[in-house]
């Protein structure tokens, strides 16, 4: 007999780097800090159970990064985790220095990131780290010293595959020309926030897989009535979880990793991976995205 497929699970499979394949529907740990991902979670205990149900219901791939808290986040998720599962692969990112809440400044010195990854390695208790991404290209340092830094820690095998964060195409192709093997690229996208179109699309194009951050835009698509809400409601769905669907038909090539600090938040966002467009609902939400975006003067992207 065999047995029902988990949400995440629904979502189907995409493979990182060519040898990590991971249910298409991840989960993002950002949340998990306190206000301004600075400091701990008001609820520690809470924060451990939302992890572990995330893994109960089939995610098996969990986004992090040595500034959120700042480190607290990495070391939650080994606490609620850890041994860990066999198929659970865990992505971190460097490269933002942290003085206060809300406060975020690049930083990306080759020594800086050598010791970045090695505390990242600690906290987060593994060997190796899956995935290691570069949170932001650091405008003060040389690209390739940058580049040429990752690409070391690789050759060295503290982290198993790169990603790049918040770049364009035209910093994808450097860094691949450069002789890095990316396996992810991690942007701002949803269905209003489009700027990232052509580097979805070159992702698209040369199998990188492509993981949206901000991938609801919570605030917008929270308000009652707001411009989705009437397709939402046709669907029997929050407008949440319609952009949740919305993204996971866009591209193959997409890794949505919605973040909560609430399991019932997490249930909710994981029951998107349910919901069927057709080629036509999609069409339409695609269009009135971009419609939403010229209103509210929101980039939609190419």
């Amino acid at each position: 007999m065999s047995s029902t497929p988990s949400p995440a699970a629904n979502a189907g499979t995409i493979t990182l780097g060519g040898d990590l394949t991971v249910n298409r529907f991840g989960y993002g740990a950002m949340r998990l800090t306190g206000p301004g991902i600075w400091g701990p979670p008001d609820d520690h205990d809470a924060a451990k159970n939302v992890l572990r149900r995330a893994v109960e219901q089939g995610v098996n791939f969990i986004d992090t990064a040595d500034s959120y808290g700042p480190n607290l986040n990495e070391e939650l998720i080994a606490e609620a985790l850890r041994p860990y599962p066999a198929d659970l692969v865990i992505a971190t990112k460097v490269g933002l220095l942290r003085t206060g809440p809300s406060e975020w400044h690049p930083f990306a010195r080759p020594d800086y990131l050598r010791q970045q990854a090695e505390t990242s390695r600690r906290r987060l208790g593994v060997d190796r780290i899956d995935l290691w991404q570069l949170h932001r290209i650091d405008p003060g340092t040389p690209e390739h010293d940058q580049f040429a830094a990752l690409k070391a820690l690789q050759e060295e095998g503290i982290v198993r595959h790169l990603g790049l964060s918040e770049i364009d195409a035209a910093t994808l192709d450097r860094a691949l020309e450069f002789g890095l093997d990316i396996a992810t690229v991690q942007n701002r996208y949803n269905i209003v926030v489009r700027e990232s179109e052509p580097v979805l699309e070159r992702c698209e194009q040369l199998g990188i897989a492509f993981i949206p951050w901000f991938p609801i835009a919570q605030g917008l698509l929270a308000e009652p009535g707001n411009p989705f809400s009437d397709t939402a409601t046709r669907h029997g769905v929050t407008t949440a979880q319609l952009s949740l669907a919305w993204l996971l038909h866009r591209s193959s090539a997409i890794l949505p990793i919605p973040g909560t600090g609430s399991i019932e938040h997490l249930d909710e966002n994981l029951a998107a991976t349910s919901i069927t467009l057709s080629n036509e609902e999609f069409d339409e939400l695609d269009a009135l995205g971009r419609s939403v975006a010229q209103e509210f003067d929101v980039p939609a992207g190419a």
